[in-house]
């Protein structure tokens, strides 16, 4: 076999995902459609997960693993406590008594059932992929996990845990430490990212906070970006507009969504547009700031509207009947909402929170930007948008043409290969150096001698 044809050859991938649901979150839409396009590409691709489970689209090359845990946070009973026989091994202990005492375990947890999993089959992969669990049990390298180690960082959870504590300031102290407590993992994230010898984020923004926020080496960050999938997510003429629909995909209860701040802005442009309503893929708040909003500005009777639980398929003809596209985020890691609304051609109106520029383009080319935490330039470009055909057209247009061009899942998949045979020829070449040099036959002594 040739140089090259070693270089090339299919690889045995395990993907590791401490949490696979692909309707809320990114990692799970991430799991999901990185796994399929490096199927695609002739790899074999085995997603190894918790719950909630993966869901995987069909391909041959292409399967899940189940390794479960205790599903402490499952719906409709969340931190609830096992029944006896539901034990079974010191790290299912583990599990519950940090959730017994308000932490989150399941990074830490995971990465120690994956480290005994991935022993017991040494030699089953090529390379190892971690999707942002960086738990103490993916330590070790090749020598503990069978495989050289590539690991996901979406973007660091310290700038959720830092956004969150800013929130709960005025909620008084008790509030305040249970968002400490909550968050104690990322200690742990902190100090296992320093230790990895190749990281992925999915943009510079993520990896100016990777640096900055987890002390890891810059040369060892690389920028792969992922997209949308821009056969699904694609303009439809037979899809009418709804007049005055703006749609977001957001979670009420996490700050940095700043959802609190679009239907603020809602309220305001009401005044001039008053078919403007909001669709809302997420879960309706009972209470807390959103709740409290949609009050005050009486909103609460129809102008806000949540849906969840929506097929991708759905996803996508909201977002096509939409008039305006929103992302209302303080900070992102990336976008996938930002993606895969200017994939359909709707025309996007986003803050400059993050990396949302990255995705989103400049300001009045290939979106509207406006300054995140701001309802008052939220509310004026909404008002801007959904009184202007044309511009919204121009837009949805050139938002099209970005994401086919820069942001695919195909490109994420191919730049994540390549970091994949990198970090294999790293692991070769360190084991390698780490091997004793050869000794000189007995009989060749003499001569050394004679000629010394």
């Amino acid at each position: 076999m040739t140089a090259r044809a070693v270089r090339e050859r299919p690889l045995r991938i395990g993907l590791l995902t401490y949490k696979g649901n692909p309707y809320c979150g990114g990692q799970g839409v991430y799991v999901r459609h990185l796994s399929r396009e490096l199927a695609r590409l002739g790899h074999t691709v085995e997603v190894i997960g918790a719950q909630p489970y993966p869901v995987l689209d069909e391909h041959p090359g292409l399967t899940l693993t189940e390794l479960p845990s205790l599903d402490l946070y499952r719906q409709p009973d969340p931190f609830r406590t096992p029944a006896r026989h539901e034990y079974r091994d010191w790290v299912d202990a583990l599990e519950v008594a940090a959730m017994w005492t308000g932490g989150f375990p399941e990074p830490l947890t995971f990465s120690l059932r994956a480290r005994r999993h991935l022993a017991a089959r040494r030699g089953a992969f090529d390379v190892i992929h971690d999707n942002q669990t960086l738990g103490y049990g993916l330590l070790g390298g090749a020598r503990a996990l069978g495989a050289p180690l590539v690991t996901t960082i979406h973007h660091p959870v310290t700038v959720d845990r830092r956004l969150e504590l800013a929130a709960a300031a005025a909620e008084g102290w008790k509030r305040r430490l249970s968002v400490r407590r909550w968050y104690g993992f990322t200690r742990m994230q902190q100090r296992v990212a320093r230790r990895l010898p190749s990281v992925l984020t999915v943009s510079g923004s993520s990896r100016q906070e990777i640096v900055d926020d987890l002390g890891v080496r810059p040369d060892r960050v690389h920028v792969v970006p992922i997209g949308a999938d821009t056969e699904l997510f694609a303009p439809d003429p037979a899809v009418p507009e709804v007049p005055g629909r703006i749609v977001t995909t957001s979670s009420a209860d996490v700050p940095l969504k700043g959802l609190v701040y679009l239907v603020e802005a809602l309220a305001k442009a009401r005044a001039e547009r008053p078919e403007a309503h909001l669709v809302v893929v997420g879960k309706r708040p009972e209470e807390g700031p959103v709740a409290a909003a949609m009050e005050r500005y009486g909103l609460a009777d129809g102008a806000v509207e949540f849906v969840k639980g929506i097929s991708d398929a759905e996803l996508a003809a909201l977002v096509r009947g939409a008039q305006v596209a929103c992302v209302p985020s303080l900070y992102e890691g990336f976008s996938l909402p930002a993606a895969e609304a200017m994939a359909t051609g709707t025309p996007l109106l986003a803050t400059t929170g993050g990396a949302i520029p990255e995705v989103a383009g400049q300001d009045g080319e290939t979106c509207l930007a406006v300054p995140p935490g701001d309802a008052g330039a939220l509310a004026a470009g909404l008002v801007r948008l959904l009184g202007d055909p044309g511009l919204r057209t121009r837009l949805g247009a050139a938002g099209r043409e970005r994401i086919l061009s820069r942001f695919t899942w195909e490109r994420a998949a191919r730049g994540t290969v390549e970091r994949y045979r990198a970090a294999m020829d790293a692991g070769a070449s360190a084991s390698a150096a780490s091997r004793p040099l050869p000794r000189p036959p007995a009989e060749a002594a003499p001569a050394v001698a004679e000629r010394a």
